[in-house]
């Protein structure tokens, strides 16, 4: 039997006002669900840099520099063309398997995690699979120095991440740009919108290169929110994680995480 008009008005005012409080209260929306790991597949590995992993975050194809390399530790990696996706691949997360223990050139470990945050030369003729750049200290968990170069197999993993996403953003009022760091769940960022709580609606961001995301709608004077859709379509909003006073220059963190 259907409520009469007048309660289910009042039933409907009564969501509404849940729904707002929600924003105001600026719960962020995340998708329900965890990211699950994807198949082994052979590839091959290299290193670069120095033992400490220095000479890896001096800049790169995505964008993570100098305090926003460290969101990532010395355990990255620079993945291939295909991996790296035009800047799509950029935070994502995989486990690396060296060569089987006792095996030429394997190291202490069977596996290690790590963090795609540049991008690699193609795989060279004959090589199976794609080519892995490791910085020193991640190639030395899973083989040996002199090996130089190694076979390997790895698999996309989720990511595991301290604290909330974090938004740096530059520019000026014509042309802002956002880079997109510590992105749990699947890492990458494949679609960014941004919104203020008063004359900016939704507005969708373009990719520049790498992480670093613009547009050229003025965002000053606002609190701003974000939207992150990750390659596997699950979405995290960062409700008014940049205050009305924000600056540019500075990183935001939101409080929430994939």
């Amino acid at each position: 039997m259907a409520p009469p008009p007048l309660l289910a008005s009042l039933l409907l005012a009564g969501l509404a006002l849940m729904l707002a409080a929600g924003v105001a209260e600026g719960k962020p929306h995340v998708n329900h669900g965890k990211f699950k790991d994807g198949p082994w597949t052979v590839g091959q590995a290299t290193f670069y840099g120095g033992r400490d992993g220095s000479g890896t975050t001096n800049g790169g194809a995505c964008g993570f520099e100098d305090e926003l390399a460290k969101d990532y530790g010395a355990l990255t990696a620079a993945v291939s063309p295909v991996l790296y996706s035009e800047g799509a691949g950029c935070g994502a997360c995989y486990e690396v398997r060296g060569p089987e223990e006792g095996g030429v050139g394997s190291g202490p470990n069977k596996s290690v995690v790590v963090t795609a945050t540049n991008q690699a030369p193609p795989p060279v003729s004959g090589q199976k699979g794609e080519h892995f750049d490791l910085t020193m200290p991640a190639f030395l968990q899973i083989a040996k120095e002199k090996a130089g170069i190694v076979s390997i197999s790895y698999r996309r993993v989720a990511c595991v991440r301290q604290g909330g996403i974090r938004y740096t953003i530059t520019g000026n009022k014509n042309y802002n740009m956002v880079m997109v760091t510590n992105v749990g769940g699947e890492g990458d960022v494949v679609a960014l919108s941004v919104k203020g709580n008063k004359r900016v609606k939704w507005t969708e961001m373009k990719r520049s290169w790498g992480q670093l995301w613009t547009t050229e709608v003025d965002l000053t004077g606002e609190s701003l929110t974000y939207r992150v859709m990750t390659g596997d379509h699950r979405k995290a909003t960062s409700w008014h994680v940049m205050p009305l006073d924000w600056q540019f220059g500075k990183t935001y963190q939101a409080t929430k995480n994939f």
